[in-house]
């Protein structure tokens, strides 16, 4: 045994359970981290087909359209982000950014 010396210190009465019970509690943390942050799991248990909850979850984050004013000879291109939220991109032509300046 490697960690025999530790037991001298430490009484293995009170060492084995506390070493048991911490097993116990991250187990139980990393559960409750798992099933607090992902949707496919409570999806899986529930019986549901997978990615159900991420459509809901998408469907709910659609970004009202807001007036925008677009320069001349410039491009609009509504982004997607990794999220789901939208953004709105100008994309203005080199000639044009050298006029303005």
């Amino acid at each position: 045994m490697n960690n025999a010396k530790m037991w001298l210190v430490v009484k293995p009465t009170v060492g084995v359970p506390l070493f048991l019970s911490a097993v116990a509690l991250g187990s139980f943390a990393v559960h409750v981290a798992v099933l607090s942050n992902t949707t496919w799991v409570a999806d899986f248990l529930s019986g549901k087909p997978l990615g159900a909850g991420m459509a809901a979850a998408t469907t709910e984050a659609v970004v009202p359209h807001v007036a925008s004013y677009v320069p001349q000879g410039a491009q609009e291109v509504l982004v997607t982000l990794p999220d789901g939220t939208t953004a709105r991109a100008i994309l203005q032509m080199p000639e044009t950014m050298a006029a303005l300046k």
